[in-house]
């Protein structure tokens, strides 16, 4: 029997990726560097989970002109990017400029309604998930879902499963009574691994990922109810 939904969030609850994108190359250009991440560069990085990770991937294997540095120094470079990065997409949360995706909302709050535990299981940053969510539903958003795992609990990024046994254990769940939603290959991983049943709604940066170990794929979540989320838990093996 279904119990409980377990949420990503970049890509996943809104498609963030664009405007993740631009606070990037906004970071860059407020530290004087000359880094630009353009489209089919942001989609290969974005086989590199978090944000600090992705940085260190970039400046490491593409950017070996720049040297001259000690970890420290480099590490501070990088949180100092990080920071500036991070202010930029809130502000562009705020201003609007990041909505749910279809049929978000309405799947949560007809879930929560119907007693399914919600839980947000992702690698992103307590901020980012904050300014998200208390645009888009409001300042009482957390008292949707039971358990949140980010960042700053579960440090070791997808496609290891950490984020979802923790989230998983903090419910008190098992896994074969929970779905997950993911957009991307490393998220489904994750959740496979943690041994959960997957719903896959792909972006524009992730329609070419391997999604062959979802339970369903779906361009959005516009048309799906809890209902069909019932039946298509109840057909898994």
């Amino acid at each position: 029997m279904l119990q409980a939904l377990i949420f990503d969030v970049d890509g996943t609850l809104a498609d963030t990726e664009a405007a993740h994108r631009a606070a990037f190359n906004h970071a860059f250009a407020e530290e004087g560097l000359d880094w630009d991440w353009d489209e089919p560069l942001y989609t290969q990085l974005l086989d590199i989970s978090g944000g600090k990770e992705r940085i260190a991937h970039y400046w490491k294997h593409t950017r070996s002109d720049i040297v001259g540095i000690d970890a420290h120094a480099l590490q501070d470079t990088i949180a100092r990017l990080h920071e500036l990065k991070t202010a930029a997409y809130e502000g562009m949360v705020n201003d609007g400029l990041v909505a749910l995706r279809p049929g978000v909302l309405a799947l949560i709050e007809s879930a929560h309604a119907q007693g399914l535990s919600l839980a947000i299981a992702t690698t992103t940053s307590p901020v980012n998930i904050a300014s998200l969510l208390r645009k888009a539903i409001g300042p009482y958003w957390r008292s949707l879902f039971d358990v949140v795992e980010d960042a700053s609990t579960a440090p070791v990024k997808k496609p290891n499963p950490q984020v979802y046994r923790q989230t998983l254990q903090r419910m008190g769940v098992a896994a074969q009574r929970c779905l997950a939603f993911e957009d991307s290959s490393n998220g489904l991983q994750a959740a496979v691994a943690a041994g959960l049943a997957t719903v896959i709604t792909p972006t524009h940066f992730t329609a070419h990922h391997d999604f062959s170990a979802a339970m369903r794929v779906l361009p959005d979540l516009g048309s799906t109810s809890v209902a069909d989320l019932r039946i298509w838990h109840s057909q898994v093996r």
